[in-house]
């Protein structure tokens, strides 16, 4: 099997995260994407993220409740993996013990125009590059020349959603209404729990 591996703090997991895995998964003929729910990004500060577990069980929830009928190539799974193996979380690291544990699958990275932008700043790169195969979605921060990507990397033409996890973030802090923008199963539990309230 194929398997794209779309990594990321999903804080909170939306719409937008959804529709760009499911696009992913039919234009790079994937048999499955993994949502890797990460731990905490060496890139990133840890302040305003959510518990890992929380998180997790957001993007389990919302890809669960998924409808699949008529295309039945598209599959989404939410994944813990990361929060198994030693911690800072790096994605050599990650990838490595996947071919370990998995050495039946053929395992690519889907990351975001930005994350490529990025990526000579990656733990183990060339490694990485020389052995995966990495499928770039657009980004509106993230600006490259598409004809200087190396073999192995793919751009992916997907529609530009508007939508970030910060500015669902900030919506939940001043009291606004995100139904709109995630699925039914993860406002429920963001307003029950009341997740990312100030």
């Amino acid at each position: 099997m194929r398997i794209g591996l779309f990594g990321g703090s999903f804080n909170p997991i939306h719409n937008a995260h959804i529709a760009l895995a499911s696009t992913i998964c039919e234009q790079a003929n994937l048999d499955e994407v993994w949502f890797m729910v990460s731990p905490h990004n060496p890139l990133k500060q840890a302040n305003g993220l959510l518990g890992e577990n929380e998180r997790y069980e957001m993007v389990k929830m919302a890809l669960d409740a998924l409808p699949y009928s008529g295309n039945e190539n598209v599959c989404l799974k939410a994944s813990d993996y990361e929060f198994h193996l030693e911690r800072p979380s790096f994605t050599w690291k990650t990838l490595e013990a996947l071919g370990k544990d998995f050495p039946q699958h053929e395992f690519c990275l889907v990351i975001g125009g930005d994350n490529w932008v990025a990526f000579p700043r990656w733990a183990h790169n060339e490694e990485i590059l020389a052995k995966h195969q990495i499928y770039v979605y657009p980004r509106e921060e993230s600006d490259f020349d598409e004809t200087t990507l190396p073999e192995n990397v793919h751009l992916i033409h997907t529609p530009k959603i508007n939508i970030t996890s910060t500015m669902l973030r900030e919506m939940i802090g001043k009291g606004e209404d995100i139904s709109a923008y995630v699925p039914q199963q993860v406002a429920r539990i963001i307003s029950e729990k009341g997740h990312y309230r100030k």
